[in-house]
């Protein structure tokens, strides 16, 4: 299972405490609100340098499978 705390951070001085990316201040949710719009991975990552593409997938997997988790536990 991919480890939430080298993926995602939430600090109350940064951004108020929203989850960003480790090291960045690129909140998590602005990666996931770019693929519902229909941008791709790329286009994300090229507006933001700060994150690496191994985090963006990271942090993707997590989602999956804490989604994957959810489901089977109802």
């Amino acid at each position: 299972m991919t480890s939430p705390s080298r993926v995602v951070h939430s600090d109350p001085d940064i951004l108020g405490g929203t989850p960003v990316f480790v090291g960045t201040r690129v909140p998590m949710k602005t990666l996931l609100d770019y693929l519902e719009a229909g941008d791709s991975l790329d286009e994300f990552l090229d507006h933001f340098p700060s994150v690496k593409r191994e985090q963006a997938i990271a942090a993707l997997e997590l989602a999956k499978e804490m989604l994957t988790a959810y489901a089977h536990s109802t």
